[in-house]
């Protein structure tokens, strides 16, 4: 086995949160990293003992289309790449994985289809809950202080107890029909439940997480992926905040008018008020 090419695709699985049966996929990749490039996934499906649809979700558990684009990237680590690439101290690498999560995000947006059905989903909903709790909760805060520019009612849920389940009612008879899920790890159980509860009530969930495979993933309509960083003592959370701020971009685009006219309004209001120095 090739060290060079083993260490290479090894750090392409670095920090991912895997399944056993990914890391059985993981795995098998490490070990034939010579001639993995070049696999098809039922070959790798085969080397693994594993399904080939398994291979599919192992790809998009790591931000890919599919399996194609996977071994797409495999290629490319597994070539003539620099011997500069592992250089560099601890947080200098921690920087660069975020920007390897970015360049997946970047191309897992090539198709828009779940980020616009997402944003169509909130954009209508009246009010729009969004829930983000404990690591999650700065992201929702995040997310909710700008939707309120071009979204008239944002209810941000962002402490859990036995005040939340009655604050999902409330949006509900309020006229909710929707409803954003931040959940990162470590996956509070309050978030699932809470998601589980706004399912019952009859909201279509739209989460933010960190794989395609977390624990949200099987519960939500909507399932928008961006990887977390873990090479530091916390979780770096570039990726879903990218994502966040994608997601807004996609619901100003899908109603325009009424965001504009909110955004100019909110401009006026501050100038009147004088609320920023610039």
């Amino acid at each position: 086995m090739n060290g060079d090419a083993a260490k290479s695709v090894l750090d392409l699985f670095h920090g991912a949160r895997l399944t056993p049966t990914q890391r059985r996929i993981a795995h098998c990749l490490v070990e034939h990293a010579g001639k993995a490039a070049y696999l098809s996934a039922a070959e790798v499906a085969d080397l693994a003992g594993v399904s080939q649809p398994s291979v599919t979700r192992f790809a998009m558990a790591l931000g890919y289309e599919g399996y194609p684009a996977l071994r797409r990237q495999l290629r490319e680590l597994t070539g003539d790449a620099p011997e500069s690439r592992a250089e560099g101290n601890a947080m200098q690498l921690a920087v660069r994985a975020e920007a390897e999560h970015l360049a997946r995000l970047h191309d897992q947006l090539a198709r828009l289809d779940d980020v616009e059905r997402a944003a169509e989903l909130l954009i209508a909903s009246r009010p729009l809950p969004v829930l983000g709790l404990r690591a999650a909760a700065p992201l929702a805060g995040y997310f909710g202080y700008f939707a309120a520019k071009v979204h008239p009612d944002v209810r941000v849920l962002d402490s859990g107890g036995t005040s939340l389940a009655d604050r999902l009612d409330q949006a509900r008879a309020a006229g909710a029909d929707a409803m954003l899920a931040v959940v990162l790890p470590r996956y509070p159980r309050e978030s699932l439940e809470a998601i589980a509860e706004a399912k019952q009530a009859g909201l279509a969930v739209v989460a933010i997480t960190d794989s395609a495979v977390s624990p949200v993933a099987e519960r939500a309509d909507v399932v928008l992926p961006a990887a977390v960083g873990t090479q530091l003592v916390f979780d770096l959370h570039t990726g879903p905040m990218a994502m966040a701020m994608v997601l807004l971009q996609a619901m100003c685009d899908a109603a325009p008018e009424p965001a504009q006219r909110r955004l100019e309004e909110f401009e006026a209001m501050a100038a009147r008020r004088h609320i920023f120095t610039a």
